[in-house]
């Protein structure tokens, strides 16, 4: 102390400037200090502060990857159905394909098989036209010459009736004069030719023949062909013809 009494004024011994020194700079440290925060603050801060924006973070990324996951297994699930749907639904019309397919063939068949009856059925109606027609020609007996005239006639249609009714009138005058009788018996018919309109008959004939002059007479062979023509519902013979 007596070192400071003694030094002039205005003028700070050594101690008093490094005790003013000390003074000055303990301020300084305290403001440092206090705009510091500690080492345990800061840690714990930054601890704290991590963990919070990692948490959030983390938090958000779970939520939006749960929601993912949940909107994939939910798209899945809604989308999953679909191909089964898809396969139930071809299942389906290759059915319905298959049964139409089937109702046609065999639609198909069936007018196949009623159209070859019909056609079969004609032509046995035109073979059947055929054979009576040459049996009603060369069947005539003077005895009853008029209906067996008629019954060719009957059975008779276009340029052939036409031709025989003019012709029928001295035929039976013909007849009843040689008392005249034949009787045909067929041997042989078939189709020769056939169509939707008509057909051509073969005919192979045998006829036995008598009259007055001649009883007893050999049996002749004959050969006819017979046009049948349709007519309506029924069929008629419309032409003849003597082949060898």
């Amino acid at each position: 102390m007596a070192d400071d009494a003694a030094a002039p004024d205005g003028e700070l011994t050594e101690s008093s400037a490094a005790e003013e020194r000390s003074d000055a700079a303990e301020p300084e440290s305290a403001a440092q200090e206090a705009s510091t925060p500690s080492a345990d603050e800061a840690v714990d801060g930054s601890v704290d502060g991590t963990d919070g924006t990692d948490a959030e973070a983390i938090d958000d990324g779970d939520a939006e990857v749960a929601d993912d996951g949940d909107a994939e297994v939910a798209d899945d699930a809604a989308a999953s159905p679909k191909p089964r749907m898809s396969h139930i639904r071809l299942a389906l019309i290759a059915g319905l394909v298959a049964v139409v397919a089937l109702a046609g063939l065999t639609g198909w068949m069936g007018y196949r098989a009623y159209d070859s009856y019909q056609g079969e059925k004609q032509r046995q109606l035109f073979l059947q036209v055929g054979r009576q027609g040459a049996l009603n020609l060369t069947t005539i007996n003077w005895e009853h010459a008029e209906a067996d005239v008629q019954r060719v006639l009957d059975s008779a249609t276009g340029q052939f009736y036409d031709d025989f009714q003019n012709r029928a009138a001295p035929f039976i005058e013909v007849v009843k004069q040689a008392q005249s009788k034949s009787e045909g018996s067929i041997s042989e018919a078939g189709l020769e030719s056939a169509s939707s309109d008509g057909a051509q008959v073969l005919v192979a004939v045998t006829v036995n023949t008598s009259n007055v002059g001649a009883p007893q007479q050999e049996p002749r062979a004959w050969r006819m062909r017979l046009t049948v023509t349709k007519v309506g519902d029924e069929a008629k013979v419309s032409n003849v013809e003597f082949v060898p």
